[in-house]
């Protein structure tokens, strides 16, 4: 049996193979509702052979959204679509895994495709988007409002409301979004966060809010269920965040009932200067599993089965997690199998006919 086609179990939860779907933002609900396209894009991949599947980025409330597009988990009125998802995949064998988020400085702007801009309010944007620090992304992004206490207590109350949608939504897995400069990464960098009261300053007072959030999410999420994060190794960015803060902070956070690092980089800072290439990200997915013994994933520019094997095999990671080749092809793990010639992975009886074609 080839590595990447192992089982690994996290607390209670078997994942039938180290496949993962990362979080892709489809920019496809209205009032952060899941409808049919994200019922058939993550089922799709679910019968491709997937052994975990996380949602795009779900918003812990309105206002927390990247774009009006945003998927959402904000209201009880959005468990029934989700749970049609979850039953799904479950039926076809993966688990299924939501990321809960809040963008922070980077709501309220346009889907990709019609370039980076500020939506406003008449248009289906918001006037309010809150952050760390009055601090713009950028010139093109609006200047952000800076969060009181207050706020925080309900950002922190906000996301833990949204874990219990997503266990009465039949989710096995919760991923935090703490990376991509998002709202949780936002309080970790000191580019972003310029904050002098208990949430800014030192590294204790930056990691404050992500910590809270985990204690929050862990007081209502299942012990036998697993909870991932994604962090950010590094800002790319000088006096940003780096690979010695994040791994640093996971060795807190696997105290703290975090069992997974979704490891990635890059996104808070616009001046960013990222040194591209395949598996580029995967050095610090190994870094942090070897400094810390906690389970990481990797992400970033995996595109072949070859690759995928040798991160588990050599044991730089514990999971692949991957993006842009699942939207290339759903089926990634069943042609990775026949590439590796590993006969422990099932086809879907409806789908075995084709299978002779490799034979």
């Amino acid at each position: 049996m080839a590595a990447l086609f192992t089982p690994l179990q996290i607390r209670d939860i078997t994942f039938r193979n180290r496949i993962v779907v990362s979080p892709m933002c489809e920019y496809s609900s209205e009032n952060g509702f899941a409808n049919d396209w994200h019922l058939v894009h993550l089922g799709s991949r679910a019968v491709g052979g997937a052994g975990l599947i996380i949602t795009e980025a779900a918003a812990v409330s309105p206002e927390g959204r990247i774009s009006p597009a945003d998927l959402g988990i904000w209201d009880d009125a959005h468990i029934p679509d989700l749970q049609r998802i979850t039953s799904f995949l479950t039926a076809h064998g993966a688990v299924p895994g939501i990321q809960l988020a809040h963008a922070g400085r980077k709501a309220s702007t346009d889907v990709p495709w019609k370039g980076i801009k500020l939506v406003s309010p008449a248009d289906g944007g918001w006037e309010n988007i809150y952050a760390p620090s009055a601090v713009p992304f950028s010139e093109k992004y609006a200047k952000p409002i800076a969060l009181t206490t207050e706020g925080i207590q309900k950002v922190i109350a906000d996301f833990k409301a949204a874990a219990i949608r997503a266990l009465n939504a039949g989710f096995k897995v919760i991923e935090l979004h703490g990376a991509h400069g998002y709202l949780l990464h936002q309080f970790l960098s000191p580019l972003s966060n310029q904050r002098t009261d208990e949430y800014g300053g030192s590294f204790e007072n930056r990691i404050r809010l992500t910590l809270e959030v985990v204690a929050a999410v862990r007081e209502v999420w299942p012990a036998e269920y697993p909870l991932f994060i994604r962090l950010s190794a590094t800002d790319w960015a000088d006096g940003g965040w780096n690979l010695e803060s994040t791994t640093e902070l996971v060795r807190i956070l696997k105290d703290k009932g975090v069992d997974l690092i979704d490891t990635s980089s890059g996104g808070l800072a616009s001046h960013q200067k990222i040194s591209l290439g395949p598996l580029y990200q995967t050095p610090f997915a190994e870094h942090i599993r070897k400094e810390t013994g906690i389970l990481t994933g990797a992400v970033g520019l995996i595109t072949t089965a070859t690759e995928a094997e040798s991160i588990i095999a050599e044991g730089k990671a514990d999971l692949v997690i991957m993006a842009r080749e699942f939207l290339r092809d759903p089926y990634f793990p069943m042609h990775a199998a026949h590439e590796l010639k590993d006969d422990s992975f099932v086809w879907p009886v409806q789908y075995e006919r084709a299978k002779l074609r490799h034979i």
